[in-house]
């Protein structure tokens, strides 16, 4: 699928951003996985936006993906010994169902490696739904490696993973 394309979205795209998160909440919640089961937080994706670190990824004019990509390292996951500036984080990923299985989302994971080594990061990482046991097989067959999980009562998230970048 050599044809993706991934761009920064514009403020004016957050319900696009928004229906995408839908979708993959709908999609989680129909599987019996508690993961992602609230609103979007509107509030933090229009930030983002406004920062410029919300993507979309389309295949011609159509939307079938989006992305976070930041210097944020949760302080409740990512401590001082993990050395967080060395790193960008992968926030809020989701995959229009319609496309799942296509390899979008290894396409939006590479595209994420390529833009951590050219801000000259050592790492890529995400923390991921800690009982979700298939995204985290999903992740290790992307080449990430689980960190450690962190069991905080008022986080269902807390699965951290990372995987190493090639320098460009």
């Amino acid at each position: 699928m050599t044809d993706l394309h991934i761009r920064p979205a514009r403020p004016d795209e957050q319900p696009i951003v928004e229906d995408l998160l839908r979708e993959a909440s709908a999609w989680l919640a129909s599987r019996g996985i508690d993961q992602w089961q609230y609103p979007p937080h509107s509030d933090r994706i229009a930030l983002a936006l406004a920062r410029s670190e919300v993507f979309i990824a389309s295949l011609g004019d159509q939307p079938v993906g989006t992305l976070q990509l930041d210097e944020y390292a949760d302080p409740e996951f990512w401590t001082a010994s993990d050395e967080p500036h060395t790193a960008l984080y992968v926030h809020r990923m989701a995959v229009g169902r319609q496309y799942s299985g296509l390899g979008v989302g290894s396409l939006m994971l590479d595209w994420a490696s390529r833009q951590a080594a050219a801000s000259r990061k050592k790492w890529l990482r995400l923390d991921a739904w800690k009982d979700n046991q298939e995204l985290h097989r999903y992740y290790e067959r992307m080449g990430f490696s689980l960190v450690r999980v962190i069991n905080l009562p008022h986080r269902g998230s807390g699965a951290l993973f990372q995987r190493q970048v090639v320098a460009i």
